[in-house]
C-alpha cells in the first residue's frame, strides 16, 4: 500500500507541472539523443548510446515516482483547522529566548519545505516542537545543537 502524502493546492500544482514538463519536454529530448547515438553505428561500443539509455531509465523512474505521489496525494483543507494553535500550514512567529532572535516560519508538508522562503517541514525538530502550541506559550525544543527554548509570539494562517 502506498503512503499518503499531504500537499497544499499550490504544492500539488507544482508537482503536476513538473511531471508534465518531464513527459512533454525531457522524454522526447532523451529519445532524440538515443536516436542520434543509434545512427552513429555499432551500439556495443557506443558510450553515447549507453549514457542516453541510462538517462532515459532514470527519467522514467522519476516520472513513475512523481506520478505515484500524485495518485496518493491529499490536499490539506485549511477551512477545517483550528487557527488558535500551531498546525500544518500555520505561520508562526517565534522568539529564541537565548539570543532574542525573532523568526517567522510557515509549517508545510515535508516535500514543500524551503528554509530560504521560511517554509519549515512539519517533520523537522523545530516544527514538531511547535505543533499544538498557542501564542504566548514557551516550548523547549531539542535540536542537533542542543535544547533551545522558544516563545510563540503569534500564530496566523
Amino acid at each position: 500500500m502506498a503512503e499518503t502524502k499531504y500537499f497544499t493546492e499550490e504544492g500539488l500544482q507544482k508537482l503536476r507541472a513538473e511531471v508534465d514538463e518531464l513527459i512533454r519536454i525531457q522524454r522526447p529530448a532523451i529519445s532524440k539523443q538515443i536516436a542520434e547515438a543509434r545512427d552513429k553505428g555499432d551500439l556495443s561500443e557506443n558510450a553515447e548510446y549507453d549514457a542516453a539509455k541510462e538517462a532515459q531509465g532514470m527519467l522514467e523512474m522519476k516520472i513513475s515516482k512523481l506520478q505515484e505521489f500524485i495518485r496518493n496525494a491529499r490536499v490539506i483543507d485549511e477551512s477545517k483547522m483550528d487557527v488558535s494553535k500551531v498546525l500544518i500550514l500555520s505561520t508562526v512567529k517565534i522568539k529564541n529566548l537565548k539570543n532574542d532572535a525573532v523568526m517567522t516560519y510557515t509549517i508545510v508538508p515535508e516535500n514543500e519545505a524551503d528554509l530560504k522562503q521560511g517554509k519549515l517541514s512539519v517533520s523537522s525538530p523545530v516544527a514538531k516542537g511547535l505543533l499544538g502550541k498557542k501564542a504566548g506559550e514557551k516550548t523547549e525544543i531539542e535540536i542537533p545543537a542542543g535544547k533551545i527554548t522558544f516563545e510563540i509570539i503569534e500564530v496566523t494562517r
